[in-house]
């Protein structure tokens, strides 16, 4: 009995392993034992052993402690390359963060995206996920974008703000891979204890990654005098009427642009109620899932594995 659940469970953590590399292979994008790990419910040990097997039967290749489901080396040059890129471009990021968390009703301010997973590329943007004060977040969002809009030209680059929460609701509607991945990897910037908040009320990312670092430390938010000064002034009836107008012109000039998108696609792309705003036209997140649906039908087929689709 002992024999056959030794062998069920390697069977599992092969299984967990290659979903994990099916995954960031959409990316081109091989991975660490620790990243595996990471992205995975057993144990480094466990993993080690596995990867081991997989790799002496060729069903993945591993070259300068990075394991991949192809032989070729460019998405490894290409990985090394953007991770250079990253450690200069994270620099920059720390400063907007700071820059961006002075800005009225912000309450946290992390960063998300592919710089949050250690890469940059020549097509990245910075990504960064706001959380605001209750009842606040359409006035810190038409802030933080018309500065961009004003003084960065509309260049999003490096100040792409395209997901927004409030304290009102810190659950990530959508609970997924795709969401989870992103989750384990936020990078908290700046924030007076709302990562921690965060976390509180996500724990269902721990049943798809209960080995992820959830020991992050952000910078605290020191309020300047002008962050005090509107915030204080647009805490009573004017900021309220502010708020609901700014999210009433924001919604409907979404759906004027983009009202070729079906109405179940564009509730994912462009979320958004009095307590999160959510901007992905390209709606990546049900792109990613279909195609490593996609691919996961494709490998069990070619390896005769039994490796499961995401729901």
């Amino acid at each position: 009995m002992q024999k056959k659940s030794l062998k069920y469970d390697t069977a599992n953590c092969s299984n967990d392993i290659l979903k994990t590399l099916l995954y960031f292979d959409i990316f081109k994008y091989p991975l660490s034992i620790d990243e595996i790990t990471q992205f995975s419910f057993f144990s480094k040990e466990k993993i080690k052993s596995a990867l081991t097997k997989l790799v002496s039967d060729n069903i993945i290749y591993q070259h300068d402690g990075f394991y991949s489901l192809n032989k070729g080396l460019n998405s490894i040059k290409k990985r090394i390359k953007g991770n250079k890129q990253a450690n200069i471009v994270l620099e920059k990021a720390k400063k907007t963060a700071s820059f961006i968390s002075q800005f009225p009703f912000v309450e946290g301010v992390f960063i998300s995206g592919s710089l949050s997973k250690g890469y940059f590329g020549d097509d990245d943007d910075v990504d960064y996920f706001i959380i605001t004060s209750a009842n606040r977040l359409w006035i810190a969002r038409t802030l933080l974008i018309l500065y961009k809009k004003i003084f960065l030209l509309n260049s999003k680059k490096y100040f792409c703000v395209n997901y927004f929460i409030s304290l009102n609701t810190l659950s990530i509607p959508e609970k997924n891979r795709f969401t989870a991945t992103e989750f384990a990897t936020l990078i908290p910037m700046n924030g007076n204890g709302v990562y921690n908040k965060l976390q509180d009320y996500n724990k269902w990312v721990l049943k798809y990654f209960p080995n992820y670092n959830q020991n992050k430390k952000s910078k605290p938010i020191k309020p300047n005098f002008f962050k005090r000064l509107l915030e204080f002034s647009l805490n009573g009836s004017i900021g309220n009427l502010l708020e609901n107008k700014f999210m009433t012109v924001t919604k409907n000039h979404q759906k004027a642009k983009f009202k070729k998108l079906i109405k179940a696609d564009f509730d994912i792309a462009f979320k958004g109620d009095k307590n999160i705003s959510k901007h992905h036209p390209d709606n990546h997140q049900v792109k990613v899932i279909k195609e490593l649906n996609k691919r996961i039908v494709m490998f069990n087929k070619k390896h005769q594995l039994s490796i499961a689709i995401e729901e």
